[in-house]
């Protein structure tokens, strides 16, 4: 029977219990969000709802086509020079999600011959450009520049590292300073995703390379999503104009994708002007993250010290991690729950959102629904 193997596959899936089911939300649903990324507090803000809704009367429900037909509007263009002016890099290029912003960063940079070093704990997208690019790719230890270092000994060609700038499974962040110090040993590139940097660190939250001076930086290139601390959706490569119009010609997800819709561009810059006008948020997603950590480990709790907005409090197991944010769900709080294989270490996890809008009584109330239900 043709797909016969599927039924086996999800028979194996329920039994280590790591099904996965959609749960479609309400939009006035009653749940305090701690699941969600919305670091800043702003999908749904007034002015960021407006930006969009302004967008879409202006431009039409969808960008129309590639950005290199019909897909570029003076919105996109708009987006591209103000991200990377508050980046402080030299140019933008927008696609439509994070995930093909990640792709294409990654195959474009890393052609037939070069080496790719990649983190061990890095995020999906940056694993699959990895795949698709046509360099050699080595995996090296979770954070460790001398791990990257060795790597690169050797190495006569090409040759990029990349990394997140603060991984998503545990927030931790990593160490840009000496990764970029390790690649320029080498004369290597350097390809840094900032999706949970961005709107968090660095000065008025321009990001994680930013805070560690490599903004700007000739072999230096950040991507980045306008889903997180934007509160929109798309995603963009930042770095030299010569690396961005080398994507515009090389890059698939670019070339070959439609352009990102203009309600989703309209949002991001809304979201960007009101971050901008208001940087307090930045240090406020920060200050809401210590405030979960310190009450998580007084209650007992065994979570990681967040580097920026995502808090990590480990389960006993993926089947006892499911239940237990069932129960949170239950009890009236949404939190995300990490099970392998979307953890590299094969640690389960619920993973909590330190959002720059939550009160101090939201705070101790997920605490407190945490506690109650532990496994």
């Amino acid at each position: 029977m043709a797909f016969g193997w599927i039924d086996e596959q999800a028979e194996l899936r329920r039994r280590a219990g790591l099904v996965r089911t959609l749960r479609p939300r309400a939009a006035d649903a009653p749940l305090l969000d701690l699941a969600s990324n919305d670091y800043l507090g702003l999908a749904r803000h007034p002015e960021v709802a407006e930006g969009a809704a302004r967008a879409a009367r202006t431009w039409g429900g969808g960008a129309t086509g590639s950005r290199l037909v019909t897909g570029t509007t003076e919105l996109h263009t708009e987006l591209e020079r103000e991200l990377a002016d508050f980046c402080g890099f030299e140019a933008a290029l927008v696609l439509s999600s994070g995930y093909a912003a990640n792709l294409a960063a990654v195959t474009a940079l890393a052609p037939h011959g070069s080496l790719i070093v990649s983190d061990a704990g890095n995020h999906a997208s940056l694993i699959d450009g990895c795949r698709l690019a046509r360099g050699r790719t080595q995996v090296v230890a979770h954070a460790d520049p001398d791990a990257v270092r060795k790597a690169l000994d050797g190495h006569g060609a090409a040759a990029v590292a990349v990394s997140d700038t603060v991984f998503s499974v545990d927030g931790d962040a990593a160490p840009l300073a000496a990764l970029a110090e390790a690649c320029r040993e080498h004369g290597a590139g350097l390809v840094l995703d900032d999706a949970h940097g961005l709107g968090v660190l660095g000065d008025g939250g321009r990001g994680a390379p930013h805070a560690a001076g490599l903004a700007g930086a000739e072999d230096v290139v950040v991507t980045l999503t306008l889903s997180k601390s934007l509160g929109s959706q798309g995603g963009a490569v930042l770095g030299p104009a010569r690396v961005v119009e080398h994507l515009v010609n090389t890059a698939r997800t670019f070339i070959f994708d439609t352009g990102l819709a203009p309600a989703a561009a309209g949002a991001a810059l809304s979201a960007l002007r009101l971050l901008r006008r208001e940087p307090g948020r930045a240090a406020r997603a920060g200050a809401v993250a210590r405030a979960l950590h310190h009450r998580l480990t007084a209650a007992g709790l065994e979570a990681v010290r967040p580097d920026a907005a995502v808090v990590s409090v480990r389960a006993p197991s993926p089947e006892q991690a499911v239940r237990w944010a069932a129960d949170c769900r239950a009890a009236g709080l949404s939190v995300g729950c990490f099970r392998p294989p979307s953890v590299p270490d094969g640690i389960s996890r619920l993973r909590l959102t330190a959002r720059a809008d939550l009160s101090g009584a939201e705070i101790e109330r997920a605490v407190q629904v945490i506690g109650d239900t532990r496994p």
